[in-house]
């Protein structure tokens, strides 16, 4: 009886569900919406206009088709705008599609529905078929993200310049995938899923905070190309001699990639805590200054940075109202 491999280099979670890894990022395309089955039943029901159209005149025939060609492009702009809609869930921050997909589909439909049912002198229940089609279309289907996702205070340059770097990394990831599949190794093609999630994880902060760009861009740049580029090599190398050796220097080279971008990924958040410990201390002595609160003795601007930094950094002032705004004590002396 086959059973289901759930060792630790695995890229699926757990038989038992306790998985240690968070969520998986999907990859482009993967994402799907629960809706998208409905778009293949629409375009089934459509089907009597296209075999109709043989039993008709010539301009019958060209009705027709022109009929079911509408409705299945509408039906193919949907399931195109839900799976947008569904790569738009799936991220906390994103920019509506910049093609409202679902409208243009339903517009479509309804279009084919009036041109199906279209009869000489009965124009007027045509339209009313156009608006009650795109209205049934936007009743089972939503209408499109027209709104940005957690884009507020977020630099659009920086956001776009993101979305390439990912990008890039992407088509590397893809990279790997298709060449390891030339050795025909379940246990390789596991591995190789599993460093591409954890690359994913590193993606996934880099497009939450572009500002993390120049601490991940060699990760995602020449690490991963590197990584592609040895992918290729070794699945030629072991398709043809199937060295053992070839395949543990390989597999080392991915537990190794994947402990350093894990560890990346790590640190760029602990970076995002730190300056949120700093900037809150900034703010609790700023309003303790100014008498709005008392000063908390326990969490001041010095002891946060203290427990984040060198101790050859502990000399400098750590904020700019240190520097800026003397002590009581200094003004005294003054």
């Amino acid at each position: 009886m086959a059973k289901r491999y759930g060792g630790r280099h695995s890229p699926q979670p757990r038989l038992d569900g306790t998985d240690p890894r968070p969520p998986a990022r999907p990859r482009p395309g993967e994402a799907r919406h629960p809706l998208e089955s409905r778009t293949r039943w629409v375009t089934i029901m459509a089907v009597p206009f296209l075999i109709s159209a043989f039993w008709q005149d010539p301009a019958g025939l060209a009705t027709h088709l022109i009929a079911f060609g509408a409705i299945a492009s509408g039906m193919w702009m949907t399931r195109e705008g839900l799976q947008a809609e569904a790569a738009y869930d799936a991220r906390r921050i994103a920019r509506r599609p910049a093609i409202p997909r679902k409208l243009f589909g339903g517009i479509l439909t309804g279009l084919g529905l009036a041109i199906g049912a279209y009869v000489p002198g009965a124009e007027i229940g045509a339209g009313i078929i156009v608006v009650a089609g795109a209205l049934l279309h936007w009743l089972s289907f939503g209408p499109d993200p027209m709104r940005d996702k957690g884009m507020e205070g977020v630099d659009t340059f920086q956001q776009d310049r993101a979305q390439r770097i990912v990008a890039e990394g992407e088509a590397h990831l893809k990279a790997m995938q298709d060449a390891i599949l030339r050795t025909g190794d379940r246990r390789l093609e596991a591995h190789v899923a599993m460093f591409a999630a954890t690359a994913r994880e590193l993606f996934t902060r880099v497009e939450e905070d572009p500002d993390d760009i120049p601490a991940a861009r060699r990760y995602m740049g020449i690490y991963l190309q590197g990584a592609r580029d040895a992918t290729v090599k070794f699945a030629d190398l072991y398709a043809q001699t199937q060295d053992p050796r070839a395949r543990e220097d390989y597999e080392n080279l991915l537990r190794d990639l994947e402990t350093e971008f894990a560890a990346r990924t790590r640190k760029l958040i602990e970076g995002g805590r730190t300056d949120l410990d700093i900037e809150i201390g900034v703010l609790r002595e700023r309003l303790a200054r100014e008498g709005v609160r008392p000063a908390a003795p326990a969490q001041t601007v010095t002891q946060t940075a203290a427990r984040n930094t060198d101790p050859a950094e502990l000399e400098r002032a750590m904020t700019l109202d240190d520097l800026l705004i003397p002590r009581e004590g200094e003004k005294q002396r003054r």
